[in-house]
């Protein structure tokens, strides 16, 4: 067993010495949008107790150090599960601008972490890869923001039955484009 341990620290101390800056300031991106959806998604009152801060900022540290895996998962849940206990829990209203920050800070962190799960810690990459990258969810997040404040729009004038109706049907498409997405890359 202390062999093991030994021999991880050596590989993290080994990685630390080959690490160039462009994939350490990526992982530094994912580390610093997860505490920011923390900060929007949480309690106040839960996020000045370092009792239970300290488990769920590892979640969103987790993606940060190692990107491949469960990480990322683990520290959408985690904020999200804040989301769920601010506005269940402690009764805080659901506001647009938080739900825009929400959406913006998870997809961020998302898109983040899936690069930096391809670039290894020691690549020589240009700064225009993670430029280009961000100018790239930054547009989707952008879209998605203007579809939702208008969808928001419409709510308001459709209402009753035909709205509820077509509500279903589109999350009978998402969940049928999902279905459809997972197959196609099981055959490959």
């Amino acid at each position: 067993m202390p062999s093991r341990f030994t021999g991880r620290v050596e590989r993290w101390q080994t990685a630390a010495r080959r690490a160039t800056a462009v994939p350490f300031i990526i992982r530094c991106g994912i580390l610093f949008i997860g505490l920011l959806a923390l900060a929007v998604a949480w309690p106040v009152e839960m996020l000045s107790s370092p009792r239970y801060m300290s488990v769920v900022a590892a979640a969103v540290i987790w993606p940060a150090v190692a990107p491949q895996g469960k990480g990322g998962t683990a520290a959408a849940l985690a904020v999200i599960a804040g989301w769920l206990i601010d506005t269940a829990g402690f009764g805080s209203p659901v506001t647009l601008w938080r739900v825009l920050a929400l959406a913006t800070l998870l997809y961020l962190a998302h898109t983040l972490t899936a690069l930096a799960a391809v670039l290894p810690y020691d690549a020589v990459v240009n700064l225009d890869v993670p430029a280009l990258w961000l100018g790239r969810a930054l547009i989707v997040v952008l879209i998605s923001a203007v579809v939702i404040v208008l969808a928001l729009g419409l709510t308001a004038d459709l209402g009753g039955d035909a709205f509820q109706i077509a509500t279903l049907v589109g999350l009978a498409a998402a969940t049928a484009v999902t279905i459809l997405l997972a197959r196609m890359t099981r055959r490959e």
